[in-house]
């Protein structure tokens, strides 16, 4: 039986500190177990994708994950330094077998993991094989081909994605913006370059050069602190507004001309509507924390909404399953659904969005004031000793409102309405409220936090 650190197999991806927690010989046993997995699945499958992010340790578990495939019979489409929505778009776009990028998104320089799909860039998560592929690992019991397999090199992915996706866009109406983007020393740094290539505005660059040491921040937008320096530079060069990337590039973050935050709630509700009024009663997808606007802008478009759990695998697999064309999470993933996969498109994103502003007469802060109808807590994290044990005395605490057991629990209330669920790595209860009011929404705070420390 092999030994590995069980904790780093999470709901949607493996990820965990390097090399204490996950090493070489992790990622040659999982190109082992990947093999075995995708075999089982497809007994036809041959070309896997193997990319990775710009982590110090990257390359060398990347050369071990891929002798794990090789040997296992399947050969490796080695598509070099990508981000994770260009490594999707490889596996779907040339309709490889499947998949698996080396990166640790948005967590600290230590840290490592690999992000598995099938093919389309279905992703794998924890309900669909990666408890499975652990399983395989702990067991030895893999499974190859007689013959080994081959490395494949494949270039020019980015640039034919860009096209790709901005085929369908009008560029010409796109105005000559000034634009800030923080790409924190990673991958989104390749892919801002190429697009700016083709849309006619101005790009502000900081923090472009690749670096796993993360030297100016670490490369997490979620956390307010690592937007100060967008922030500034936004006031500094008049830029018309700012965009934030995560580690591995699949979540963006915007903020205005005086440099404060988008809420993802408004801007997934805009960015549904432009979709709607090309695809009209079209179905979108968002995740159950708390954006009622986002469901106000849905039905103001005559669109279907469905609301899903959180996390970007399961909002896809829903999408998928529902074919909705759109779909937003408030970690600020934004998929889109395309002939060759549903999954996040950053460059659609930025295009249309650039788009939708170019056809106002305003600024980007005053476009964006009448949506801000509702007023958010934020995401408040707690430790609790029991958080399936917290969660059942929530739902009895709060029975009086309507609840919803789709994610945690969800409470709502005419005039406010919340959720409560547990972190998948952690003892944490993390909650997301919303109300009418400012005042209501601060006092319903402090009592849900209050009964969330007894």
């Amino acid at each position: 039986m092999n030994k590995i650190n069980e904790s780093i197999f999470k709901a949607y991806d493996i990820r965990g500190i390097y090399p204490t927690q996950l090493n070489e010989e992790f990622a040659y046993n999982l190109g082992r177990g990947y093999a075995t997995f995708i075999l089982r699945d497809n007994p036809k499958a041959k070309n896997i994708v193997i990319g990775s992010d710009m982590r110090l340790s990257s390359p060398t578990l990347k050369k071990e994950l891929i002798r794990g495939l090789i040997e296992s019979g399947l050969n490796v489409v080695d598509v070099g330094l990508v981000s994770t929505p260009t490594f999707y778009f490889a596996v779907g776009f040339y309709k490889y077998d499947g998949g698996i990028q080396v990166s640790a998104s948005h967590n600290p320089k230590e840290y490592n993991g690999f992000k598995m799909v099938k093919n389309n860039s279905l992703p794998i998560s924890k309900d669909t094989g990666i408890m499975e592929i652990k399983n395989i690992i702990l067991e030895n019991d893999f499974r190859a081909r007689k013959e080994e397999g081959e490395i494949i090199k494949k270039e020019n992915i980015l640039q034919e994605l860009v096209s790709n996706q901005l085929a369908d866009i009008d560029i010409t109406k796109i105005k000559k913006f000034k634009i800030v983007v923080d790409a924190a020393n990673s991958m989104g740094a390749l892919d801002m370059e190429e697009f700016f290539k083709k849309v006619p505005a101005e790009l502000i660059k900081i923090n472009f050069k690749l670096d796993g040491n993360f030297p100016s921040h670490e490369a997490d937008p979620l956390k307010e602190e690592n937007l100060e320096l967008l922030r500034q530079k936004v006031i500094e060069n008049k830029a018309d507004f700012g965009v934030a990337i995560d580690g591995d590039a699949d979540r963006y973050f915007f903020v205005d001309e005086n440099g404060n935050s988008l809420r993802q709630e408004i801007l997934r509700g805009i960015m549904a509507q432009i979709e709607l009024a090309e695809n009209s009663g079209a179905t979108v997808a968002y995740d159950i924390r708390p954006g009622r606007i986002t469901k106000d802008m849905i039905e103001e478009m005559g669109g279907k909404s469905i609301v899903t759990p959180v996390g970007h695998s399961l909002i896809k697999e829903i999408m998928i399953k529902n074919e909705a064309i759109f779909g937003g999470e408030s970690s600020g993933h934004y998929f889109y659904k395309k002939p060759y996969g549903t999954f996040e498109m950053p460059v659609i994103l930025m295009a249309k969005f650039l788009e939708f502003l170019s056809g106002k007469n305003m600024a980007f802060s005053e476009i964006v004031q009448s949506y801000k109808k509702y007023f958010h807590s934020g995401e408040i994290n707690f430790k609790v000793a029991n958080v399936a044990k917290k969660l059942k005395e929530a739902e009895e605490k709060f029975s009086d409102g309507e609840i919803n057991k789709l994610d945690g629990v969800t409470v709502e209330y005419s005039d406010l309405w919340f959720n409560l669920r547990g972190s998948n790595t952690e003892p944490l209860i993390r909650l997301n409220l919303e109300a009418k009011t400012k005042e209501l929404m601060e006092k319903k705070v402090k009592e849900v936090a209050e009964f969330i420390k007894k």
